[in-house]
């Protein structure tokens, strides 16, 4: 029996979805489904879709926001600039006999709400939302119209032109040329019979796909990235109202009235403000730079990969797939020294991404559940599940 998957009208209704929340996590279980059922016709080996289900399940924490203010306060805390601006600028405030409460001092909480990191998290959560919902609907769209012409996994030439067809010639991020390799090569692997030459292909197409994903989400990952950086004059507005709460034309014209002598107190402001804006940023960037695979392990990207390349991918006889090693991965015959300095860049992202497929290609777990069979219920009934996703 066929695995069922959803069909190119069902990944449609999909991204028609308005709640980005449920829109994200019935994009995670489609991915799930379409791996499983690619690998139905192409035997063991990892395809772009089973790590798809993964990395859309990470970004689902983005999207929900789950853990990025308690990272935010976390990373303020420990960090000296910022927990030592805080009783600066209490102090010298109090020097002036200014209205700012004495138990400022030390008091990083205090100072949260007019750092307000919620609004630049909501905009990182967009960013996250568009791109995960831009590529499923690409991608995810492709998979299931290549899955409803070859239901079982037979090379049959004329239907891969009809598909091929319906896909656009140039590159990326307007062409479709790299997922015309892709699926061309993910035919070929129907037809292997030498295991080692199928791992080949299949890896080839992954990173065929990941190059053109990565190119289209650059938009979106540096805009997500880049949410965090606030206005600075209206940060340091804000914080100068959480110091003295008094009406704005009270404060602001005590503080014209000090005249150089705020000078201190604004220099600390500053630090302050300059310090929120450094973690926001390291804040986003630790989330989007983590990734938990599905046996429980969690890849921090910053740090590189430490696995080895299976036996069947290690040394590699397809031409074509040398020349794109070449092209993405600077040490293509060791997954070690695979961190990624930023995210942003994707050069980096690719030389981490190509390890990553070829180093787990063989993993089984891969392809579990993302959910519950609860959770894919309430998923799958377009709602959001309890308890942990």
């Amino acid at each position: 029996m066929s695995q069922i998957s959803p069909t190119p009208q069902e990944v449609r209704r999909i991204v028609a979805e308005s709640d980005p929340v449920v829109r994200n996590l019935q994009i995670t279980q489609a991915y799930a489904e379409l791996a499983a059922a690619m690998a139905q016709r192409t035997g063991p080996g990892a395809n772009w879709c089973a790590m798809a289900a993964w990395a859309s399940k990470q970004a689902g924490q983005s999207i929900r926001r789950e853990d990025l203010r308690r990272t935010f306060e976390r990373l303020m805390r420990r960090s000296p600039p910022a927990s030592s601006a805080v009783p600066m600028m209490a102090a010298e405030a109090e020097g002036f006999g200014g209205p700012a409460p004495a138990d400022l001092r030390g008091a990083v909480e205090v100072v949260m709400s007019a750092l307000s990191p919620s609004a630049a998290f909501q905009r990182t959560s967009e960013a996250v939302a568009r791109g995960n919902r831009k590529v499923f609907e690409e991608i995810g769209f492709e998979f299931a119209r290549f899955l409803t012409l070859f239901t079982d996994g037979r090379p049959d030439a004329e239907k891969l032109s009809a598909f091929l067809d319906g896909l656009l010639p140039g590159e990326p991020p307007d062409g479709q040329a790299f997922l015309r390799r892709a699926f061309r090569h993910y035919h070929d692997a129907f037809g292997s019979e030498d295991s080692g030459m199928k791992a080949e292909l299949m890896l080839l197409a992954n990173l065929e796909i990941g190059l053109h994903e990565q190119t289209r989400l650059q938009p979106e990952i540096l805009e997500a990235m880049n949410a965090p950086v606030m206005d600075p004059r209206l940060l340091r507005r804000r914080l100068l109202e959480e110091l003295f709460p008094a009406p704005e034309s009270g404060w602001r014209r005590w503080l014209a009235g000090l005249g150089d002598r705020a000078q201190p107190l604004l220099a600390a402001r500053d630090g302050l403000a300059d310090a929120a804006q450094r973690i926001g940023r390291l804040t986003i960037t630790e989330h989007m730079m983590t990734l938990a695979m599905p046996d429980g392990r969690i890849l921090r990207l910053g740090q590189g990969l430490r696995a080895e390349f299976p036996a069947p991918l290690r040394t590699i006889r397809k031409p074509e797939l040398v020349a794109l090693l070449a092209q993405v991965d600077p040490s293509a015959g060791s997954a070690y020294g695979t961190g990624v300095e930023d995210w942003g860049s994707l050069p980096d992202r690719m030389h981490f991404i190509a390890d990553l497929f070829r180093a787990y290609h063989f993993t089984p777990a891969l392809f579990n559940p993302p959910f519950t069979s609860e959770q894919t219920a309430e998923v799958k009934g377009g709602r959001r599940p309890e308890g942990r996703l």
